[in-house]
């Protein structure tokens, strides 16, 4: 209907019985439809709805294990790790140093580029393995 004063506008939409609807605020001048408005609400809670249908979350689980992990349990881990990654989840894979264990964080880290090689599959590394305290963690994600 082109520009129009805003009492013309809401004097033609109470004419046909429908609503005023103010669609775009920030424009100059302001945008507004005559419009139902319970059916424009409803059609954009259905376009609301049918977004967030398609997004996907993800989750990043978290994998701990220490340097004197045996064959067995890293193996085990390795299992669950690579499910996580197939899930399309990311993983922190976390090694825990205990006691006199911080003399040989050198072991840690042979363990953590073990699981690296071990994965490279079906994941990548996204974060490298980093020290903070006691601890030495590494993200992973899904390729």
């Amino acid at each position: 209907m082109g520009v129009m004063a805003t009492p013309d506008a809401i004097k033609s939409a109470e004419e046909a019985g429908l609503d005023l609807v103010e669609v775009a605020p920030t424009a100059t001048p302001p945008v507004c439809r005559i419009i139902d408005y319970s059916k424009y609400k409803y059609e954009q809670e259905k376009r609301e709805k049918e977004a967030r249908k398609k997004q996907r979350v993800i989750h990043i689980k978290e994998v701990r294990m220490g340097p004197k992990i045996g064959e067995h349990d890293y193996q085990f881990k390795l299992r669950n790790l690579e499910d996580f990654l197939k899930r399309g989840d990311k993983v922190k894979v976390t090694m825990m140093f205990r006691g006199r264990e911080m003399a040989h964080v050198d072991l840690g880290r042979k363990i953590l580029d073990r699981l690296a090689s071990d994965i490279s599959a079906v994941g990548e590394i996204e974060d490298p393995p980093r020290m903070e305290g006691r601890i030495i963690s590494m993200v992973i994600k899904a390729k």
